[in-house]
Protein backbone atom coordinates (compact mmCIF):
# COMPACT_ATOMS: atom_id res chain seq x y z
CA UNK A 1 0.00 0.00 0.00
CA UNK A 2 1.77 3.07 -1.15
CA UNK A 3 1.34 6.49 0.63
CA UNK A 4 0.66 10.19 -0.41
CA UNK A 5 2.65 11.53 -2.56
CA UNK A 6 5.56 13.47 -0.50
CA UNK A 7 5.50 16.41 -2.61
CA UNK A 8 1.79 16.73 -2.89
CA UNK A 9 1.53 17.07 0.84
CA UNK A 10 4.33 19.38 1.41
CA UNK A 11 2.74 21.59 -2.42
CA UNK A 12 -0.59 21.04 -0.37
CA UNK A 13 1.07 22.23 2.98
CA UNK A 14 2.72 25.14 1.58
CA UNK A 15 -0.74 26.68 0.18
CA UNK A 16 -2.39 25.89 3.56
CA UNK A 17 0.11 28.05 5.67
CA UNK A 18 -0.39 30.93 2.95
CA UNK A 19 -4.17 30.94 3.03
CA UNK A 20 -3.58 33.28 6.02
CA UNK A 21 -1.14 35.57 4.91
CA UNK A 22 -3.42 36.43 1.99
CA UNK A 23 -6.17 37.68 3.94
CA UNK A 24 -3.11 39.67 6.26
CA UNK A 25 -1.40 41.27 3.28
CA UNK A 26 -5.26 42.52 1.91
CA UNK A 27 -6.16 44.30 5.17
CA UNK A 28 -2.92 45.80 5.17
CA UNK A 29 -3.53 47.36 2.18
CA UNK A 30 -6.77 48.03 2.37
CA UNK A 31 -9.75 48.62 -0.18
CA UNK A 32 -6.86 49.00 -3.18
CA UNK A 33 -5.24 45.81 -2.38
CA UNK A 34 -6.46 42.53 -3.80
CA UNK A 35 -4.19 39.31 -2.85
CA UNK A 36 -4.42 35.72 -4.87
CA UNK A 37 -3.63 32.29 -4.40
CA UNK A 38 -2.73 30.31 -6.98
CA UNK A 39 -2.09 26.31 -7.24
CA UNK A 40 -0.92 26.22 -10.67
CA UNK A 41 -1.59 22.18 -10.49
CA UNK A 42 -4.92 22.84 -12.08
CA UNK A 43 -4.64 26.06 -14.34
CA UNK A 44 -8.47 26.33 -15.03
CA UNK A 45 -9.18 26.72 -11.25
CA UNK A 46 -5.88 28.07 -9.81
CA UNK A 47 -7.23 30.35 -7.07
CA UNK A 48 -7.32 28.76 -3.97
CA UNK A 49 -7.63 31.43 -1.94
CA UNK A 50 -8.05 35.26 -2.73
CA UNK A 51 -8.89 38.82 -0.98
CA UNK A 52 -9.98 41.92 -2.03
CA UNK A 53 -11.94 43.25 -5.26
CA UNK A 54 -9.24 44.56 -7.57
CA UNK A 55 -9.14 42.54 -10.39
CA UNK A 56 -13.03 40.24 -9.50
CA UNK A 57 -11.40 37.25 -8.87
CA UNK A 58 -12.72 34.44 -6.52
CA UNK A 59 -12.06 31.25 -5.52
CA UNK A 60 -11.70 28.51 -8.19
CA UNK A 61 -11.20 31.25 -10.96
CA UNK A 62 -8.72 30.48 -13.81
CA UNK A 63 -5.42 31.90 -13.83
CA UNK A 64 -4.92 35.26 -16.08
CA UNK A 65 -2.13 35.41 -18.86
CA UNK A 66 0.30 35.98 -15.94
CA UNK A 67 -0.01 32.69 -14.78
CA UNK A 68 -0.06 31.30 -17.94
CA UNK A 69 3.70 32.50 -18.58
CA UNK A 70 5.11 31.30 -15.28
CA UNK A 71 3.64 27.88 -16.60
CA UNK A 72 5.88 28.34 -19.66
CA UNK A 73 8.82 29.36 -18.04
CA UNK A 74 8.39 25.77 -15.64
CA UNK A 75 10.73 25.92 -13.16
CA UNK A 76 12.69 28.58 -14.29
CA UNK A 77 10.61 30.77 -13.95
CA UNK A 78 11.41 33.95 -11.96
CA UNK A 79 9.39 36.30 -9.62
CA UNK A 80 7.79 39.28 -11.70
CA UNK A 81 7.68 42.30 -9.39
CA UNK A 82 5.86 45.90 -9.58
CA UNK A 83 4.91 45.66 -13.17
CA UNK A 84 2.09 48.07 -14.08
CA UNK A 85 -0.75 46.78 -16.52
CA UNK A 86 -4.64 48.22 -16.98
CA UNK A 87 -7.23 45.58 -17.04
CA UNK A 88 -10.07 45.70 -19.29
CA UNK A 89 -12.15 47.59 -17.19
CA UNK A 90 -9.74 50.39 -17.30
CA UNK A 91 -8.10 49.70 -13.60
CA UNK A 92 -4.70 50.68 -13.40
CA UNK A 93 -3.25 48.05 -11.16
CA UNK A 94 0.20 47.76 -9.99
CA UNK A 95 1.44 44.18 -9.52
CA UNK A 96 3.76 41.41 -8.15
CA UNK A 97 4.07 37.80 -9.18
CA UNK A 98 6.04 35.72 -6.55
CA UNK A 99 6.33 31.85 -7.57
CA UNK A 100 6.15 29.51 -4.90
CA UNK A 101 8.42 26.30 -5.21
CA UNK A 102 8.56 23.06 -2.85
CA UNK A 103 11.61 21.90 -1.40
CA UNK A 104 13.15 20.24 -4.82
CA UNK A 105 12.82 23.51 -6.64
CA UNK A 106 9.45 23.00 -8.86
CA UNK A 107 7.44 25.83 -9.44
CA UNK A 108 3.92 24.89 -8.31
CA UNK A 109 2.18 28.15 -7.77
CA UNK A 110 2.19 31.78 -7.19
CA UNK A 111 1.17 34.19 -4.92
CA UNK A 112 0.02 37.83 -6.55
CA UNK A 113 -0.35 41.14 -5.02
CA UNK A 114 -2.64 43.54 -7.37
CA UNK A 115 -3.01 47.12 -6.11
CA UNK A 116 -5.30 49.69 -7.92
CA UNK A 117 -3.45 52.57 -8.67
CA UNK A 118 -5.85 54.68 -11.09
CA UNK A 119 -6.80 57.14 -8.76
CA UNK A 120 -2.54 57.73 -7.87
CA UNK A 121 -1.74 57.69 -11.43
CA UNK A 122 -4.67 60.34 -11.92
CA UNK A 123 -3.10 62.97 -9.38
CA UNK A 124 0.28 62.11 -10.75
CA UNK A 125 -1.05 63.22 -13.96
CA UNK A 126 -2.63 66.69 -12.62
CA UNK A 127 0.29 67.35 -10.64
CA UNK A 128 2.67 66.79 -13.51
CA UNK A 129 0.36 69.30 -15.82
CA UNK A 130 0.94 71.64 -12.96
CA UNK A 131 4.53 71.56 -13.05
CA UNK A 132 4.44 71.64 -17.03
CA UNK A 133 6.02 68.11 -17.10
CA UNK A 134 5.98 66.56 -20.88
CA UNK A 135 3.67 64.26 -22.43
CA UNK A 136 1.50 61.24 -20.17
CA UNK A 137 3.40 57.89 -19.65
CA UNK A 138 3.47 55.24 -22.31
CA UNK A 139 0.25 53.16 -21.65
CA UNK A 140 0.23 49.66 -19.79
CA UNK A 141 -0.56 46.32 -21.36
CA UNK A 142 -4.32 45.55 -20.83
CA UNK A 143 -4.22 42.25 -18.96
CA UNK A 144 -7.37 39.70 -18.95
CA UNK A 145 -8.27 38.49 -15.42
CA UNK A 146 -10.94 36.67 -15.23
CA UNK A 147 -12.36 32.81 -13.88
CA UNK A 148 -13.21 31.90 -17.15
CA UNK A 149 -9.77 30.54 -18.74
CA UNK A 150 -11.49 30.33 -21.86
CA UNK A 151 -11.60 34.25 -21.63
CA UNK A 152 -8.16 34.56 -21.24
CA UNK A 153 -7.20 32.18 -24.07
CA UNK A 154 -9.71 33.99 -26.20
CA UNK A 155 -7.80 37.46 -25.39
CA UNK A 156 -4.49 36.28 -26.14
CA UNK A 157 -5.20 34.50 -29.23
CA UNK A 158 -6.62 38.47 -30.33
CA UNK A 159 -4.18 40.41 -29.38
CA UNK A 160 -1.55 38.10 -31.75
CA UNK A 161 -3.89 38.53 -34.19
CA UNK A 162 -3.74 41.89 -33.60
CA UNK A 163 -0.24 42.22 -33.66
CA UNK A 164 0.20 40.99 -36.78
CA UNK A 165 -2.64 43.07 -37.94
CA UNK A 166 -4.39 39.97 -40.08
CA UNK A 167 -6.85 37.49 -40.08
CA UNK A 168 -6.01 34.04 -39.82
CA UNK A 169 -6.89 33.73 -43.82
CA UNK A 170 -4.70 36.45 -44.51
CA UNK A 171 -1.36 34.82 -42.64
CA UNK A 172 1.11 33.22 -44.91
CA UNK A 173 2.37 29.80 -43.28
CA UNK A 174 5.41 31.69 -41.47
CA UNK A 175 3.56 33.97 -39.68
CA UNK A 176 0.61 31.13 -39.03
CA UNK A 177 3.95 29.40 -37.56
CA UNK A 178 4.88 32.49 -35.97
CA UNK A 179 1.11 32.67 -34.28
CA UNK A 180 1.41 29.28 -32.74
CA UNK A 181 4.56 29.88 -31.64
CA UNK A 182 3.74 32.93 -29.66
CA UNK A 183 1.07 31.25 -28.17
CA UNK A 184 2.81 28.55 -26.97
CA UNK A 185 5.88 30.44 -25.61
CA UNK A 186 3.16 32.61 -23.83
CA UNK A 187 1.86 28.81 -22.00
CA UNK A 188 -1.28 28.94 -23.61
CA UNK A 189 -1.40 25.26 -24.40
CA UNK A 190 -0.81 24.27 -21.03
CA UNK A 191 -4.37 24.93 -20.16
CA UNK A 192 -6.16 22.03 -21.39
CA UNK A 193 -8.08 21.86 -24.21
CA UNK A 194 -6.96 24.90 -25.37
CA UNK A 195 -5.93 23.66 -28.95
CA UNK A 196 -9.36 22.77 -29.07
CA UNK A 197 -10.52 26.03 -28.48
CA UNK A 198 -7.53 27.86 -30.77
CA UNK A 199 -8.51 25.79 -33.60
CA UNK A 200 -12.28 26.41 -33.21
CA UNK A 201 -11.78 30.37 -33.33
CA UNK A 202 -9.01 29.89 -36.24
CA UNK A 203 -11.64 27.85 -38.01
CA UNK A 204 -9.73 25.14 -38.68
CA UNK A 205 -9.38 21.26 -37.77
CA UNK A 206 -8.06 20.24 -34.91
CA UNK A 207 -5.67 17.82 -36.44
CA UNK A 208 -4.21 21.32 -37.96
CA UNK A 209 -3.66 23.06 -35.28
CA UNK A 210 -1.29 20.27 -33.53
CA UNK A 211 0.35 20.15 -37.03
CA UNK A 212 1.15 24.12 -36.67
CA UNK A 213 1.80 23.20 -33.20
CA UNK A 214 4.36 20.50 -33.54
CA UNK A 215 5.99 22.38 -36.70
CA UNK A 216 6.39 25.52 -34.75
CA UNK A 217 7.85 23.88 -31.78
CA UNK A 218 10.34 21.75 -34.26
CA UNK A 219 11.61 25.53 -35.62
CA UNK A 220 12.62 26.60 -31.86
CA UNK A 221 13.61 22.97 -30.84
CA UNK A 222 10.98 22.65 -27.78
CA UNK A 223 10.12 19.01 -27.89
CA UNK A 224 8.28 18.76 -24.58
CA UNK A 225 4.76 19.18 -24.96
CA UNK A 226 3.16 21.13 -22.30
CA UNK A 227 0.36 19.57 -20.03
CA UNK A 228 -3.12 19.48 -21.84
CA UNK A 229 -1.44 19.87 -25.35
CA UNK A 230 -1.37 15.78 -26.76
CA UNK A 231 -4.49 14.96 -28.88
Amino acid sequence: MTGEDPRKAERDAILRALAPVVDGIAATFGPVCEVVLHDYRRPERSVVAVAGTVTGRTVGGAMSEIGMRVLAHGDTADDELNYVTRTGTGKLVKSSTMVLRDSTGAVFGALCVNVDITEVDRVRGLLDALAGAAGPPADPPVTTFGDDIDSVVDALLDARLRRQDQTWAGLDRTRRLALFRGLDEQGVFAVRRAIEQVAARLGISRASAYSYLAQARATTGTDDAPEGAHP
